[in-house]
């Protein structure tokens, strides 16, 4: 391997033993978390991630609540440097947590790099071991994190950051609140424009937080470090739960359907969900992890939980007032690679799929307006469409719904005299829908709300109504 030209050490993967979480800090005057980690002892990997609204006063209960969110962001965040690697070992250098965190980090990394672990070959289950101690101190000397019990509610105000991220389903979220009369900041990480252009479109106060990840990542992966897919969802909650406790905020909202506990099942494998850290499984369990550790009255939910992704579709369709400003193409989210010229590329999972979920509840034209072309008319495009029926193919690993959410799309169109004549719908009525079960295809049974979710009682109240 080819000596690097810059000063950081040749990345030897096999040769490394331990991932280690050196330490964790937050600079209260100007708003940064800084992260560092490093691989056995080498040189400190350090993340940033800056608040704006400094100078932050913290004292009394609010100090330590900030403390134990920067410590889980810490640790959550760390997935993006120990798959780098995933040596055998973890080391917590600066602090310790108890057995509960433990076991909940060990389900964020084994389940949040389960598509990680299958495209490069890898058995994690069981090999991700977080130390703790038994029992955290009873008057919290020691730095561990908290005892279950010992999270006080801190008065927050009533208020919910609510994450957007330029697609259709925050947009949605967005809109309910609004209608539900809850007080509400929109919040995004980075700096797309596109996700910056749908916040100012809302009409409502915003908050654009920086990451930084280390710049040595990149030149490892260089190196031949491992890569893939992360638990982005999960990383971006723990740096809103840090953001709601500095802005005085008692909600964090992220908008992720019921589609999303479902993953991708790969024969010979078992399920691999691409979007497991915006399933219900994650989203109960740091909704827990929440209220136990750092503060009793600081709400993690998703407003969108009981929906289908179909349900949220229609809602969505039900105005105009976003089309030109939204996108959920994940090509212009890349952090490096080519972004589309446009705000759809039209050739990826998220583009065929939402095309196909948009598609019952719109007119036509208002739909090819938004993406600038037909994608069921285009035959090329029939592999993709396969994938999402799940047609001689699995699940695409991206934030999709379930196939039998595209299969009743698809059959619905197929009855339609606007779209039967698209060459991918008539395929689809012509070969497909023999083969399948037809009472598997209504639509209405996939509009129904599910009861398995974290919303505010009164709050699911009004959002039924207007859904």
């Amino acid at each position: 391997m080819a000596e690097p030209t810059t000063s950081w050490p040749v990345f030897r993967r096999d040769q490394i033993e331990a991932f280690r979480f050196v330490r964790c800090g937050f600079d209260a005057t100007d708003g940064v978390a800084s992260l560092a980690y490093a691989f056995d002892d080498g040189p400190e990997l350090v993340e940033t991630v800056r608040i704006p609204g400094a100078p932050f006063v913290l004292e009394g209960a609010r100090a330590e609540a900030v403390e134990q969110a920067l410590r889980l962001l810490h640790l959550i965040a760390g997935v993006s440097y120990y798959k780098a690697a995933v040596p055998p070992r973890i080391r917590i250098d600066s602090y310790a947590i108890d057995h509960a965190t433990a076991a909940f980090l060990t389900e964020v990394y084994e389940n949040g790099l389960g598509e990680f672990a299958y495209r490069n070959g890898l058995s994690l289950r069981g090999k991700i071991v977080f130390p703790s101690t038994l029992e955290p101190s009873p008057d919290g000397s020691g730095r561990p994190m908290q005892h279950a019990s010992s999270a006080q509610a801190l008065g927050l105000r009533h208020h919910a950051l609510v994450a957007i991220g330029g697609g259709k389903d925050s947009l949605v979220s967005i809109e309910a609140l609004r209608n539900a009369k809850v007080a509400q900041t929109v919040t995004w990480i980075g700096s797309s424009p596109l996700i910056k252009a749908c916040a100012e479109r809302t009409g409502l106060p915003m908050l654009n937080i920086e990451r930084k990840l280390a710049p040595e990542l990149f030149e490892m992966n260089k190196q031949g470090a491992l890569n893939g897919h992360i638990p982005v969802t999960a990383v971006n909650s723990a740096i809103l739960a840090l953001a709601a406790l500095l802005v005085d905020a008692d909600q964090v909202v992220f908008s992720n359907e019921r589609s999303a506990s479902y993953g991708s099942l790969i024969p010979g494998t078992g399920e691999v969900n691409h979007q497991w850290s915006k399933g219900w499984q994650f989203e109960r369990d740091f909704a827990a992890h929440l209220r136990k550790h750092v503060a009793a009255d600081l709400s993690y939910y998703s407003l969108l939980r009981p929906f289908s992704e179909l349900a949220v579709a229609r809602q969505f369709a039900k105005t105009d007032y976003y089309d030109a400003h939204f996108s959920s193409c994940n090509r212009n989210f890349h952090i490096l690679g080519e972004r589309p010229t446009q705000r759809w590329c039209g050739v990826c999972p998220k583009c065929h799929f939402v095309f196909l979920a948009l598609a019952p509840f719109m007119p036509k034209p208002r739909l090819l307006n938004i993406f600038g072309r037909n994608l069921l008319d285009e035959p090329e495009q029939a592999a993709g469409f396969d994938a999402l029926l799940e047609y001689q193919d699995h699940k695409p690993f991206e934030c999709v719904g379930e196939g039998k959410e595209s299969r009743a799309a698809m059959a619905l169109l197929a009855d339609s005299p606007s779209w039967r004549e698209d060459a991918l719908v008539s395929r689809f009525a012509r070969d497909i829908r023999p083969q399948l079960d037809a009472g598997e295809l209504p639509l209405a049974p996939l509009l129904i709300a599910s009861g398995e979710h974290g919303i505010p009682a009164d709050l699911w109240s009004a959002l039924r109504a207007n859904f």
